[in-house]
């Protein structure tokens, strides 16, 4: 009798738009591993019920994304130095005991994406990052472990804006503003945007004064959910305004290899993924 087909997902609410389960076709294609990866959408009363359904079922490993990413990591009864660090997770693992790890590599694959992709590196620039959540929070430590100058921290709810510069203690580099009181900052140099909004179809207003032709833009998110910032940001006569394919692909490397203990070739699918979403 042949071995089962190991199972992986990705667990997020929504969840209909997610190119994981492509990625990881893809990664296994090239690798010449045989692998099942489905998308379930799980809404947040049932998240921690689904995952362990899902685990207990004999599955390997997920990955997690919005709105789910501090569940995630509460859930776990084992974590990586990183999402310790954090407190969130976008990869769960069952580890040889049956324990279910958490990690987070998130802000690892957004700098290598920045950086080999988009041809930016934070270190020394001014930053405004737009949303407080799980995203958000993997963001600000990575932007600012890069070396950035300062961080400005808006989101529509001032108080998770407020609870996420308290996690990062740096006072002198991290700085909170109401979203209504962009309208009064100067340019950026780097604005991230975290929020959801483009995943949820919601407006996302900001002021054009926020950027110049020195001002990179990037959008943790992909395809149409990024559109809306993308399109701002080149109106606005930034410099240059990327989505977060790259980083997804990075980050489903990161996770493949976790699982596979071998990385694949992001650069292979990411072309195969970018004619997909055109």
């Amino acid at each position: 009798m042949s071995a089962p087909i190991p199972r992986y997902a990705v667990f997020g609410h929504p969840i209909a738009h997610s190119l994981s389960p492509r990625l990881h076709a893809l990664f296994g294609e090239q690798c010449a591993i045989e692998l099942g990866y489905t998308a379930i959408d799980a809404s947040p009363a049932v998240f921690a019920a689904a995952v362990h359904a899902f685990f207990n079922g004999g599955a390997q490993g997920a990955n997690v994304t919005l709105p789910h990413k501090a569940a995630a990591f509460t859930l776990a009864n084992a974590h990586t130095a990183t999402a310790a660090r954090l407190g969130v997770a976008n990869v769960l693992t069952r580890l040889a005991d049956g324990r279910i790890e958490a990690g987070n590599n998130d802000g690892a694959g957004m700098l290598a994406d920045l950086r080999a992709r988009c041809g930016v590196d934070p270190r020394g620039r001014n930053v405004l990052l737009l949303g407080a959540g799980g995203a958000a929070r993997a963001a600000a430590f990575a932007l600012l472990d890069a070396g950035a100058n300062s961080l400005v921290i808006a989101n529509r709810t001032m108080a998770r804006a407020q609870e996420l510069a308290d996690v990062l203690v740096q006072p002198r580099h991290v700085s909170v503003r109401e979203w209504h009181e962009l309208d009064r900052c100067a340019p950026f140099e780097l604005i991230v945007n975290a929020t959801s909004a483009g995943v949820q179809h919601a407006d996302l207003v900001l002021p054009a004064r926020l950027a110049n032709a020195q001002t990179s833009a990037y959008d943790l998110s992909y395809g149409s959910a990024a559109q809306p910032f993308v399109g701002w940001a080149r109106d606005a006569g930034c410099a240059s305004a990327s989505d977060g394919l790259g980083m997804l692909a990075e980050t489903a490397a990161a996770s493949f290899e976790r699982w596979h203990d071998v990385r694949p070739d992001t650069e292979a699918a990411l072309r195969a993924l970018r004619g997909a979403i055109l």
